[in-house]
């Protein structure tokens, strides 16, 4: 029985051409363990013949997590994340081995892109997640929170007063502090308490429901910089069909952690892949490896020739989700 070693992902490097190589093992992997990538393989008439460029390996199309048990092999799930949605609405389901795994990859992903998790204060805005099961987000920054050891770290509905007196105390001591929100969350607190924050990076996750009119990531993060004070707002590119996460320090233009990459498709042929590009964004997360690795979104965007992305919007057709903003 074919096996896959998935830690040899954690110790790849930015630029390594062993990021292909990886691919294409967990790609024949999963293409004889998963019946469900297997049989859309086969319906697009894709086998293991050949040793595969990075975007001829087949993508499954995001919305069988709604409609099958997307699993690579067969055991119990340790986690069972859940896309939010509204009343009636087929959400999303990802069945995930090992805590241990998805652990490991938000917790190593972090410390690339912001350092060590222990020398920041965790502050979550994140109504609506919080009171829904299931979220892999809320189980993200409720591990975050725990690791920074702060006293003050800590998770916030709609306490705003509160999180306002929180953030001026972190900000009178000089405390690095993460505040990470959904994006409607955020807004309503820079309208109802302005500030000048100097010590706290604020990071939106997406996030409107419907909750105010639609705008532009660029209104979003002017309005944000505006109420907070902030020269820039981070961003946190995840959804739960994936394990990993990507991160934007400012303009909403991502970067992948070395064992995430996106791709971009055609809108016309979705068969026809590129590595740059205008189009549907494809995700390749080689921490997916009990599920699917290889994803094709709902999400248009372009990819550039770094590796970095940015996410303008959703298909028209496609359902209206938590990480949806308009294009720029």
């Amino acid at each position: 029985m074919r096996s896959f070693d998935v830690n040899n992902i954690f110790s790849l490097t930015t630029g390594s051409g062993n990021f292909t190589a990886q691919c294409r093992e967990l790609f024949r992997f999963q293409f004889e363990h998963n019946a469900v990538y297997r049989q859309w393989c086969g319906l697009i008439g894709k086998d293991l013949a050949d040793d595969k460029t990075l975007t001829q390996i087949p993508a499954l199309p995001i919305s069988f997590f709604k409609t099958h048990e997307v699993v690579t092999g067969s055991f119990r799930p340790e986690l069972l994340f859940e896309s939010s949605g509204t009343t009636g609405m087929v959400t999303s389901r990802h069945r995930v081995k090992h805590t241990s795994l998805y652990q490991k990859s938000f917790r190593e992903a972090f410390r690339r892109f912001y350092g060590e998790v222990k020398d920041w204060c965790v502050l979550g805005l994140l109504p609506a997640y919080l009171e829904r099961q299931h979220s892999s987000l809320v189980y993200m920054v409720d591990d975050l929170v725990k690791a920074s050891g702060h006293p003050q770290s800590g998770f916030y509905l709609n306490e705003f007063e509160q999180l306002s007196h929180t953030l001026q105390q972190l900000e009178a001591a000089g405390q690095n502090t993460l505040l990470i929100g959904v994006t409607f969350g955020l807004l309503d607190f820079a309208e109802a308490f302005p500030q000048k924050l100097r010590h706290t990076t604020v990071m939106e996750t997406g996030g409107m429901k419907g909750r105010k009119k639609e705008m532009t990531r660029a209104e979003v993060h002017h309005l944000l910089c505006s109420g907070l004070g902030v020269d820039r707002i981070h961003s946190e590119y995840g959804m739960t069909e994936l394990l990993s996460q990507a991160y934007s320090k400012g303009g909403g233009r991502f970067t992948c952690p070395p064992w995430m990459r996106v791709l971009v498709r055609d809108e016309e042929d979705p068969l026809r892949v590129s590595e740059t590009g205008r189009g549907l964004l494809q995700v390749i997360d080689l921490a997916n490896v009990h599920s699917c690795a290889y994803i094709a979104t709902e999400d248009v965007g372009i990819v550039h020739a770094d590796g970095s992305f940015e996410v303008w919007g959703r298909l028209d057709n496609s359902d209206i989700r938590g990480c949806s903003l308009l294009v720029v």
